[in-house]
């Protein structure tokens, strides 16, 4: 009952996923808050203002969507999603 059977005869390991996604939340909260104040201090730091800072975190929040996505990849690898 803790896996699905799919058509190629592979179970989606459940337990897996979750752990996975449990810690991607976690990473993630820092991660994102991270870049949400990094953009903020540099800013500040180099003096800008308006647009500029909320341009600043959204560079800063693409960095960390690419650290969330390359940890969810690697994560994967080592808690496989799917038993054959």
């Amino acid at each position: 009952m803790n896996a699905t059977t799919a058509p190629q005869g592979r179970r989606i390991l459940w337990l897996n996923v979750l752990t996975v996604f449990s810690a991607a939340i976690l990473i993630g909260a820092e991660v994102f808050g991270g870049a949400f104040a990094a953009g903020w201090a540099v800013a500040n730091w180099a003096h800008l203002e308006g647009y500029a800072v909320h341009i600043l975190q959204g560079l800063f929040f693409l960095c960390g969507v690419a650290v969330m996505v390359r940890f969810i990849l690697n994560a994967k690898r080592v808690e496989p999603f799917v038993e054959r």
